[in-house]
């Protein structure tokens, strides 16, 4: 098994997780499966997993649910959402919540593996250097570039790996207009819809991040891109 595809698959339907189980062992991956969304969050706070696969409905903790518990340990951590039903409120939902991916029930098991396939090569991949400074000054702000963390006065947020290196591309080019596009290709390799709603939420995290600074904003400019400024 590949070490690098390590699935946590939560799937409360016993025929179907087990048929899906196999069918991706069988494609190279290794998957821990849970029936529920509680035993899925024991499983995960117990290992290292590359991506998960949640089903929605689940008892005991569904998978909206389950995935917010999961963003909280590990901000990171790609997931696609499994669904019987269609209606366009759910999959809004699961967008909001960073899903890399959506795909309703019924499912031909091969579209699901290159989906998954997809998400790791990209999660995988990084165009952004670190800088060799250790430590840049932005505004009131110290950021740690070695050490992953964003400081002012006694505050101290431990940043991600990915959060780190969009504040290093938007410090790079400050107080610059900058299209989505390029932004999503730098940070997240891709720029399609889901690497979009990802980087909407790490863009939401940066502002509370640097709301002590009024002289820092990231401004959205409808339909172009971002700016973030820097007075």
């Amino acid at each position: 098994m590949n070490e690098n595809k390590h699935i946590l698959l939560a799937e409360d339907d016993a025929d179907f997780g087990s048929i899906l189980k196999q069918y991706l062992e069988m494609s190279g991956f290794s998957v821990e499966w849970a029936r529920d969304g509680e035993e899925a969050l024991q499983v995960f706070k117990k290992g290292y997993f590359n991506i998960c696969v949640l089903d929605v409905m689940m008892p005991k903790l569904d998978g909206f649910s389950l995935a917010e518990e999961l963003i909280e340990i590990n901000p990171e951590i790609p997931f696609i959402f499994l669904t019987a039903r269609k209606m366009k409120e759910d999959k809004l939902k699961g967008l909001k919540l960073g899903a890399d991916d959506y795909i309703v029930k019924p499912f031909e098991a091969d579209e699901l593996v290159l989906r998954l396939n997809n998400i790791l090569k990209r999660t995988k991949q990084t165009s952004i250097k670190i800088t060799e400074d250790e430590i840049i000054l932005i505004g009131k702000y110290e950021f740690n570039t070695k050490r992953l963390e964003l400081k002012i006065d006694e505050n101290l947020q431990q940043l991600t790996e990915k959060e780190g290196e969009l504040i290093q591309f938007l410090f790079q080019h400050k107080n610059q207009l900058l299209k989505r596009e390029e932004i999503l290709k730098a940070v997240w390799q891709n720029d399609d819809f889901f690497s979009g709603r990802s980087m909407d939420v790490f863009i939401s995290r940066l502002r509370k991040y640097f709301k002590e600074d009024t002289s820092i904003s990231i401004e959205s400019i409808r339909g172009i891109g971002l700016e973030f400024k820097l007075r």
